[in-house]
């Protein structure tokens, strides 16, 4: 892990900033590691260029999504990991066009 956001903010998977520099699979619990390992994999192989999940938890939807970093030419580098609360997002009817004045 090199980066986290929202050090003081809500978290949806809380972190300290001792996370930074350990490795992802310490950031992820034992039963889900083989998923994080096969992502990492996949990534490396350049047989996958997104992985995503959505569950359920504590009454909110949450979406993570993981990207391949690669370099100018082509080689992995690390891999992006994204926690999005989408339960607003879920809800969301009709159409809003314009940005309204806060």
């Amino acid at each position: 892990m090199r980066y986290f956001s929202h050090e003081h903010g809500e978290k949806i998977f809380g972190r300290t900033r001792g996370a930074i520099g350990t490795a992802v699979q310490n950031c992820h619990p034992p039963k889900s590691l083989h998923l994080v390992n096969q992502i990492i994999a996949d990534f490396k192989a350049g047989s996958r260029d997104v992985a995503e999940f959505w569950i359920e938890m504590g009454g909110r939807m949450v979406h993570i999504r993981y990207w391949p970093v690669r370099g100018e030419d082509g080689r992995y580098l690390g891999t992006l990991e994204t926690v999005q609360d989408v339960t607003g997002i879920r809800s969301l009817a009709g159409e809003r066009r314009l940005l309204d004045a806060a």
